[in-house]
């Protein structure tokens, strides 16, 4: 296959089709301007031949990282395949219009919740938080716009690693790697 995103879209459709609780979990690593690297599984919440798209609060840990030092990597893996796919690249933000559409679909309560969190910052109490949730929905009721701090960022890939598990441990190792307008295809040993 030439096209990485056609060989993700079928993967990702297994994973869809096969039951599992979260298909979308992805570990994302960053690194900070100091080259400490730091990781989380997070939700894939769009893509398309432009890259791969995950929301957060923009001033949390890893929103601060990704200020400091765009590039990172994502892994998919889907243990009941015997799959997983690497991509390694740079993120660019995601704001205006998708961002609110993609904000307006999640639940209210989560949309309260991301006006109140000071993600990644020393909580006082959980007591103390769900009065600041109460706060914000005394002011928006359950339908508050996003904030200005929540956005999406997009992982455009330069790297993308397809692994499949082979019996005796010889897997299957494709490589993408972006090259002009397209992409270079090769495999590398196990």
């Amino acid at each position: 296959m030439e096209n990485p995103f056609d060989l993700f879209e079928i993967w990702f459709a297994e994973a869809q089709n096969i039951g599992l609780k979260e298909p979308t979990a992805m570990h994302l690593s960053t690194v900070s301007k100091d080259g400490k690297p730091s990781s989380r599984i997070i939700l894939l919440k769009g893509h398309d031949e432009r890259g791969f798209v995950f929301y957060t609060n923009s001033n949390s840990r890893k929103g601060g990282e990704l200020a400091e030092n765009p590039n990172v990597a994502l892994c998919f893996y889907w243990m009941d395949l015997g799959k997983q796919i690497r991509i390694e690249g740079k993120v660019s933000e995601v704001k205006g219009k998708e961002a609110d559409e993609y904000f307006a679909s999640r639940h209210p309560q989560s949309r309260l919740g991301a006006w109140a969190s000071k993600q990644s910052q020393v909580m006082p109490s959980r007591e103390e938080f769900l009065a600041d949730v109460e706060k914000v929905r005394e002011k928006f009721g359950d339908n508050p716009p996003r904030p200005e701090h929540w956005y999406g960022y997009r992982v455009n890939p330069e790297r993308m690693e397809f692994w499949q598990e082979g019996e005796f441990r010889l897997h299957n190792r494709d490589i993408y790697e972006r090259e002009g307008e397209g992409w270079k295809h090769y495999r590398i040993y196990p």
